[in-house]
């Protein structure tokens, strides 16, 4: 049991038979009424965000999420495929619980599958991917990093906003809890 006074962004509990994280939180005194923590909630099985108030020092049970490191091997039109690199053993996970991340993987990458009761319930990115441009317009000459920007597709399917000065071929370091391009690699 973990106290609402010790919430923390990405600590997981349970709430009614589901496992939640906590995206946001903020302890609120009001000037007349006890004191309470107002938390936003991801629903790690479905992604649903939901907001939800506790009574200050309220107890709820903290969630025991196991983290394993796996390699993606390939998608299979629906599903994707890894595999545990301890044990060899095969999972296979849908680009549901899979969500945003799907935009950034590429086979043979190492990442951490989440997994609570012996099931998956999601997987955890590295915060940085390389991944390479396969489609923009062309550079404009004389144009600065901090010109303003255009669309660009990596290899992956993802589009992204880069500066003019990206072309196709370039090897870009990518952000994957924003979306957001950081640096060419």
């Amino acid at each position: 049991m973990i106290s609402t006074n010790d919430f923390r962004t990405g600590l997981t509990i349970e709430l009614e038979g589901d496992i939640f994280q906590v995206i946001d939180f903020q302890h609120v005194k009001p000037g007349k009424g006890a004191a309470f923590v107002r938390s936003k909630l991801r629903n790690m099985r479905t992604g649903a965000v939901v907001d939800r108030n506790f009574n200050a020092g309220e107890k709820v049970p903290k969630a025991r999420i196991d983290r394993r490191e796996v390699q993606f091997l390939y998608n299979d039109g629906k599903d994707f495929n890894f595999m545990d690199m301890e044990s060899y053993d095969q999972i296979t996970i849908s680009a549901e619980q899979l969500g945003d991340a799907v935009k950034y993987m590429k086979e043979n990458m190492i990442i951490q599958v989440l997994t609570f009761q012996e099931k998956s319930i999601g997987v955890e990115m590295p915060n940085f991917v390389e991944l390479e441009v396969v489609e923009t317009s062309p550079g404009i000459s004389g144009a600065t990093a901090s010109g303003g920007s255009k669309p660009a597709t990596l290899e992956t399917g993802a589009v992204v906003q880069v500066p003019f000065f990206i072309n196709v071929g370039d090897k870009l370091q990518i952000d994957t809890r924003t979306g957001n391009y950081i640096k060419r690699a």
